[in-house]
C-alpha cells in the first residue's frame, strides 16, 4: 500500500490484470491488463505476484511472465517485457511468482533463461542492462532481496539448486553456494550482517552461509525450519516461521538451533509488526495474533475470515500475505479483500 492506495493482481474472465484499490473503502481506483492470458493450474488460475511500486510507477508480473510498469496514479502502461519471449526465460510448472526488485534505475527480476539467470531492466524503458551471463540456471519462486556486503551492492536470489549474489551494477556474479532444493523453492532469502539464510520445503531444511569470497563458508544445515511458503521473518536475532517438520517455529538466526516449536495454527503466512505475528492458516483461514517471543507461542487472540470465496481450486488454499499499515489490517481470500481495524485503542 502507498498513499492510500492498495496496489495487486487478478484474473478476470481471460485476462490478467494490476489493480489499485481504494485502502478506505476497497474500490477500485483502477484495473488494467497486463496480460491477455490467464495463467492455469490446478492450485489456482491466475497472477502469484505483489506489485513493486516505486516513485510514479507499479510494476506487475503475470503468471505467464509479462513484467509490466504502469503509472501509479491512473494506471497507463508505459511498457512490457515478456520473460520467455523477449528474454528467454523458462515457464516453471507454478508460473512466475517473484516480486520483483527496484534499485535506483533497475528494475530486477529472475526468467531464468540461458542468456543469464537474472536480468536488470532500466525502470523507465524496459531495456536490459545486464543479465547474469556467467550464470544460467533456470528460475524458480523465490523474490530477489538487495543487501550491501564488503561496500558493494549485491542482489541476493535463491533458485532451485544455488544461492547467489550479483553485483547490483553489472550482473556480475560475486558468489555462489549449492542448495539441495527439490521440486519448488519458494521462500525469500534473508541477509544479516554478513550471512544469507535460506530455506525450502519438501525436507530440504534451512541453510545458513557466511559470505567471504566466491565460495561462501556453511555456518550450519538444519531441518528445524523447513518452510515450504508463507516465509520466514527475522527479529531481534530470532526467524520465525511455519515449518512442515514441527509446526510454527523460533530458530536462532546464528546457531540454527530450536527455540520453540508449537502446533497451535496450521500451516501458513505471517508478518511483523509491532512486536507480534500476524499469522495466517492456510487451510482455513483462521488469523492469529501472537507476539514474537523466545518464551513460546503466546497468542492474544485469533478469528476466522468470513465469508470465504467459493471460486477457489480444490487444491487452492489461503495463500496472500497479511499486510498491516496505519493501525489497518488487510488479508486477501481471491476476489475478496478484507480490511480490520487493529489500531491501539
Amino acid at each position: 500500500m502507498v498513499g492510500g492506495t492498495l496496489y495487486t493482481m487478478g484474473a478476470f474472465e481471460g485476462e490478467e490484470k494490476v489493480l489499485a484499490l481504494d485502502a478506505a473503502s476497497g474500490k477500485t481506483k483502477w484495473a488494467v491488463v497486463i496480460d491477455k492470458r490467464v495463467y492455469d493450474n490446478q492450485w489456482g488460475n491466475g497472477p502469484r505476484m505483489t506489485p513493486t511500486v516505486d516513485g510514479d510507477h507499479v510494476y506487475g508480473l503475470s503468471g505467464s511472465g509479462v513484467l509490466a510498469c504502469l503509472e501509479r496514479k491512473e494506471g497507463k502502461v508505459v511498457w512490457q517485457v515478456d520473460l520467455v519471449k523477449d528474454l528467454g526465460g523458462k515457464l516453471q510448472g507454478w508460473g512466475f511468482t517473484e516480486s520483483v526488485l527496484v534499485d535506483g534505475p533497475r528494475v530486477i527480476c529472475t526468467p531464468g533463461s540461458g542468456k543469464g539467470t537474472m536480468v536488470a531492466l532500466d525502470k523507465l524503458t524496459g531495456k536490459v542492462v545486464w543479465q547474469t551471463k556467467d550464470l544460467t540456471d533456470e528460475t524458480q519462486y523465490s523474490s530477489p532481496i538487495l543487501a550491501e556486503h564488503g561496500g558493494k551492492r549485491q542482489v541476493i536470489q535463491l533458485i532451485g539448486k544455488k544461492v547467489f549474489g550479483a553485483d547490483a551494477e553489472t550482473g556480475g556474479v560475486l558468489w555462489q553456494a549449492d542448495f539441495p532444493g527439490r521440486v519448488a523453492v519458494i521462500p525469500t532469502p534473508i541477509y544479516h550482517d554478513g550471512h544469507v539464510y535460506v530455506t525450502a520445503g519438501y525436507d530440504v531444511g534451512a541453510r545458513m552461509f557466511k559470505l567471504g569470497g566466491a565460495t561462501p563458508e556453511l555456518v550450519y544445515e538444519s531441518n528445524k525450519m523447513v518452510n515450504h511458503h508463507g516465509g520466514v521473518i527475522l527479529v531481534d536475532g530470532k526467524l520465525y516461521g511455519h515449518s512442515d517438520k514441527g509446526g510454527w517455529t523460533c530458530q536462532d538466526f546464528l546457531t540454527g538451533e530450536k527455540v520453540w516449536q508449537d502446533k497451535s495454527l496450521g500451516k501458513g503466512c505471517c508478518t511483523y509488526v509491532a512486536g507480534h505475528l500476524v499469522c495466517v492458516s492456510e487451510s482455513d483461514g483462521t488469523v492469529a495474533l501472537v507476539e514474537a517471543s523466545t518464551a513460546g507461542w503466546k497468542e492474544k487472540g485469533r478469528f476466522k475470515l468470513s465469508p470465504q470465496t467459493e471460486k477457489r481450486k480444490p487444491q487452492g488454499r489461503i495463500w496472500v500475505h497479511p499486510v498491516v499499515l496505519d493501525g489497518r489490517l488487510y488479508l486477501r481470500d481471491q476476489e475478496l479483500v478484507y480490511c480490520y481495524d487493529v489500531a491501539p485503542k
